[in-house]
């Protein structure tokens, strides 16, 4: 990781552009994530944009770009490849204990496990391919994969650019932020479906009964 972060810094501005989306965007795209987080490379290059080596407002549209396009050929994979994604080179690669992980997560919380899995590194990984191998419609995936890829690459690269050389101080930081974002999701989804039911029970109970409804009814009038 040292090695990584020390080529690009050296690299030429247009070079560190290409080196930090590629990583962006395979990570999702081909699991690249699991070795290389992104998270890391765009730190990096928010502190080199605090320097001026970079263009903020250029780093953050590429950011935003390559973290929504690279999940979406995740989820394009995962729909292709299915379960036996799993079985392959890569999928062994990966581990049961990391498919397992991020199956159990999207299985309980659905388009909100793209949502909050974008701050967790294993889970930003996988979730994309497991939402495609689940069949989650594409539309409701890249809704919550744009909402979770623009606010995550914002995020980074601002955290990075006020940081400056004191990045690497910031990562674990928003690994305990990603942790916390993770559980108020969660909490979040709980809340809205537990207030979901009991606005549906409040309703069931206020409509009257078959009987009730017809003896409610008026009667019609006699000509």
């Amino acid at each position: 990781m040292t090695s990584l972060v020390n080529a690009v810094t050296a690299l030429p501005g247009w070079a560190a552009y290409l080196v930090v989306i590629a990583l962006v965007f395979g990570e999702a795209a081909v699991f690249v994530g699991l070795v290389l987080p992104g998270e890391t490379a765009l730190l990096v290059a928010g502190a080199l944009a605090g320097t001026g080596r970079l263009s903020l407002a250029v780093l953050l549209a590429l950011a935003v770009v390559a973290a929504v396009v690279g999940d979406s050929v995740g989820y394009e994979v995962g729909r292709r490849l299915g379960p036996p994604l799993m079985d392959t080179r890569l999928g062994r690669l990966v581990g049961e204990k990391r498919w397992a992980r991020a199956e159990a997560v999207m299985a309980r919380r659905g388009g909100w496990a793209v949502l909050a899995g974008r701050w967790v590194g294993v889970l930003r990984a996988l979730m994309p391919a497991i939402a495609g191998s689940t069949r989650m419609p594409y539309r409701r995936f890249l809704l919550f994969n744009a909402v979770g890829g623009t606010l995550w690459a914002a995020v980074v690269v601002v955290a990075g650019y006020l940081a400056g050389a004191s990045w690497h101080r910031v990562q674990t930081y928003l690994g305990d932020a990603g942790a916390a974002a993770v559980a108020l999701a969660v909490v979040a989804f709980a809340a809205f479906s537990i207030g979901r039911r009991l606005a549906r029970r409040r309703g069931s109970r206020s409509r009257p009964s078959g009987a009730a409804a017809a003896r409610e009814e008026p009667l019609p009038l006699r000509r």
